[in-house]
This record gives C-alpha cells, structure tokens and sequence, in this order.
C-alpha cells in the first residue's frame, strides 16, 4: 500500500499515561489529536500497575514528594507543581472513580485496580474527539520530516503540526517500553544517557542454607542506609538476594556504588523503631538459658528471617553483651554484588538528557516535544513514576498549546 498522507494539530506516539494525558489536555483545547500505539491496545503498563493496586500518586509533604526525583528534582519539580498529587486525585475521581490514602501515605482508587480508570478514560478521550490508532508502529522520521508509521494496513505518512513523543523507558519490553527509540533521536542528533535498570532488585552472595529456608521471606519496617542515603519500609529476601521497596527508595545510590567498585554495603537496621539504648536495654534482660534466637524473638521481636539474616552479616558468632549485640541488629551490612537486568527492572534510569530539550521540546527537532519516562529521571516506587508522568504529559501539551497558538 503506498503511504496516506494525513494533516492533523497534534500527534501523540505512545499510549501510555504520559500520552493519554497529553491528548486529554490538548482536545479539550480543542486540538485534533490522534494518538498512535504499536502495542494491541492502551496502557498496558498502567494495567501490569494495576495488579498491585495502582498506586497513583503520594500523599506526604510537597518537598518531601519532590526531592524523590533526586538529580532531576529541580527540572521536574515546576512541572509537579502544575499538575500536583492533589491535581491526579481530583482527576482520577473526576472519571468516577474513588480514592483512599493507605496506611503508607500512598493513594489508590478504592477498586484497588486500573481497569476502570482506564475504560473511563478512554471513553473521555473518544468523546473529546481523540482518534485512538492501535498497532501503528513509529519508525522515525522521512527525509521531509513527516512521521513514518508502518500500520495494518501497510506505510503510512502523517504530517501534524506538532508531535508528542511518549514511548516509555526501556524495562517491561513484552508491555512495549523497549527503548528502542534511543537511536532514532540519536540520528537527530539528541543526547540520549544510557539506560540502567531502577526500581530493581541487587544480587547478594547468600549462604545456600539462608537462600534455600528464606528466599521469599518479607523484612518488614526496615531502615537501610549506604552513605548519605537512607530508606525505610518493607523488603524480601530473594533467592538472588534483595529487593522490595525499602532498596527501591535507596534510589540510584547501589547502582551508582557497583559501577563505581563493584560492590554496595548496605547497613539494615532491623529495630529503625528503637534507639540503640532501648534496644540494648531489652538484650540486657537474663537469658535464663534459652538460645540466642529465641531470646531474640522474645527480647527484640526478630523473625526466623531477621536472626538468621543477623548471621548472614555478622558471621555466626553473634556477640553476647547487650550494647554490641544491639549494634549488630542495628546495622547489619548486607554486600550488594550486582544489579538485575533491565529487563526484571520495574522502571529504567536513562534516557533523553534534559539538554537536548527546551522546556519539553527537542531541541534538534523543532515541534517534538517529549514526556514521560522518555526522560532522563527516575524516582522510588510508591506513587513517584506515575505521578511525573502524568505531569509531564500534561506539560508537554500545554507547551504544544502555546506554541500553537
């Protein structure tokens, strides 16, 4: 078939919540919009999200939620402010569906799943006059400029006014974030940082007895440090080694130290609720000849999991007097040795650098203009990815707007 031209204001490329949001915003402006996706249907990593209750946004301190985004805080933080968490709830409601702010700050509609958020949606868009194309795959740009699709129905040529890139990272290859943009705006001669797995699990050398009886035990209200960073929450022990959320929130700090010297020792702190006096306090009760786990169990609440993970850092000799063994449970360093691949990685780091850009448009390529995980940012889990998302679509349409006019 030979290629069809078509005119119209604005192209979306990539179905995503970054994508969508960007449309939603420009046709109701009034802006025709067609979003084109080479996956089968929309959103389909903000259904995998779903799975896990869609967590949307966050609840804690503005200041607090913006410094997650670490080096890109201040680049991303205006973009937050304009479309805020309190912004994404109120939407999320405006499509009839309900929110509630967990036990951890954390927000989720109260169906615990993404589904009928995203058929509400995209009902919304339809009825804004969004033209919704599936299985259109972006394969660059023609010698003229024009954005070459290859469809169903064979080549086909769209010449908008303006086009919004929203293709993803490059982790959940199979949901269609694969990256595989990178070298198309290479050519154009935008700088793209190499991608690097986030939101991922470390590899730790256990011992094979720790791995067999404990691979998929949870660590439960941990503190971790290494260096300057330091996170809290709930961790699982793999069969690799670690993961979970508390490592997520250590952000890019063990990658960073692994490709720097091949190793990240991470200090757990199984009692972050207890000062070491208080706990040393416990330890100093009689034992009355009971062994060293179960007057752990008694004394210091520690789980099956955590005496044995005291071991694994300590060696099996744990000390006797209560102020040394309160240090041990205090600060157990756990030796990261290497990070999971991209392709297990939640969400990718890397990506187009913040230089290459204008505001949100590219700067090698006039009426380009880039949202989402495209971007050089990465943030923890708990709200963070979704939320600069959906902000960065919504700030890249509204630069689209201005320029349009």
């Amino acid at each position: 078939m030979s290629p069809e031209d078509q005119t119209l204001d604005v192209a979306v490329i990539g179905g995503g919540p970054a994508g969508l949001m960007a449309a939603e915003v420009l046709s109701a402006a009034g802006r025709s919009v067609t979003v084109f996706e080479k996956m089968p249907t929309f959103g389909r990593k903000f259904l995998m999200a779903g799975r896990g209750g869609l967590n949307l946004t966050h609840s804690e301190d503005f200041a607090r939620f913006a410094g997650r985004y670490g080096a890109a805080n201040a680049t991303l933080r205006p973009m937050l402010e304009a479309f805020p968490p309190s912004a994404l709830t109120a939407w999320a409601e405006g499509l009839g569906q309900a929110t509630f702010v967990g036990s951890s700050g954390r927000v989720f509609p109260k169906a615990l799943k993404a589904s009928p958020l995203l058929r509400a949606w995209l009902a919304r868009l339809e009825g804004q006059g969004v033209s919704l194309r599936t299985r259109a795959q972006w394969n660059g740009w023609t010698a003229d400029g024009a954005l070459d699709f290859l469809t169903p129905e064979g080549p086909e040529i769209v010449r908008p006014r303006a086009t919004i890139l929203a293709l993803g990272g490059a982790s959940w290859v199979r949901l269609g974030s694969d990256g595989a943009w990178a070298p198309l705006l290479e050519a154009r001669g935008a700088a793209v940082a190499p991608f690097a797995a986030a939101n991922s699990g470390f590899d730790v050398a256990w011992s094979p007895v720790f791995r067999e009886r404990f691979a998929g035990e949870p660590l439960k209200n941990i503190g971790l440090r290494l260096g300057e960073a330091t996170a809290r929450g709930d961790a699982m022990i793999a069969g690799y080694g670690l993961e979970g959320g508390a490592v997520y929130a250590l952000g890019a700090a063990p990658r960073e130290a692994i490709a720097r010297s091949g190793r990240a020792v991470v200090e757990i702190d199984l009692r972050p609720d207890l000062s070491l006096e208080a706990l040393a306090a416990r330890l100093a009760r009689p034992r009355a000849g009971q062994s060293l786990a179960n007057f752990l169990r008694k004394a210091a609440n520690l789980s099956p999991v955590e005496v044995n993970l005291l071991r694994e850092a300590h060696g099996l000799d744990l000390p006797a007097e209560p102020s040394a063994l309160a240090a041990a449970i205090k600060a157990a360093p756990i030796t990261l040795t290497g990070v999971q691949s991209l392709d297990r990685a939640i969400s990718s780091a890397g990506g187009l650098t913040f230089e290459a850009l204008d505001g949100l448009e590219l700067k090698a390529a006039p009426g380009v203009f880039v949202a989402g995980e495209m971007l050089d940012w990465e943030a923890p889990t708990g709200g963070y990815l979704l939320q600069a998302c959906f902000a960065t679509g919504v700030a890249a349409a509204r630069q689209v707007l201005a320029q349009l006019g």
